[in-house]
């Protein structure tokens, strides 16, 4: 399974986004799953302006289940806490959480800069994400 970040889903939404054609290849080639966060989605669909032909094709792929939903519970939403505390926003936050509880490493995101320095917590040990994107 493979999480995807805000920038994937916008540039993939919004023909206009300068990584549309480089997004809809490379997810066209990803055989496994995608799963994002509530976080995520909010701030694709406030990115894509409600309304609009991008938002109602994301609304589409969330509610055939072409890209699964983490739903965050107590635990997780203390964790996404810690995190944003120490030095990230809430959509990183939630998706650095759901590889943590879910046990992914794996994200598909345009923001390399942040993703290559975020660490996974595994037990006693700091996991590096693997990129896609």
């Amino acid at each position: 399974m493979i999480l995807a970040d805000t920038g994937l889903l916008v540039a993939v939404f919004d023909p206009a986004d300068h990584g549309h054609v480089t997004c809809v290849n490379r997810l066209d080639a990803i055989r496994e799953p995608l799963v994002t966060t509530v976080p995520v989605l909010t701030e694709a669909f406030h990115l894509l302006t409600p309304g609009s032909p991008g938002a109602h094709e994301l609304m589409a792929l969330v509610s055939e289940g072409g890209l699964g939903l983490w739903h965050v519970d107590d635990a997780g939403l203390a964790r996404m806490f810690e995190l944003m505390r120490q030095y990230m926003d809430m959509a990183d936050a939630s998706l650095v959480t759901a590889a943590e509880l879910l046990g992914l490493h794996k994200v598909f995101t345009l923001d390399r800069n942040d993703f290559n320095t975020y660490r996974i917590r595994r037990r006693h040990q700091q996991v590096a994400f693997e990129v896609l994107g």
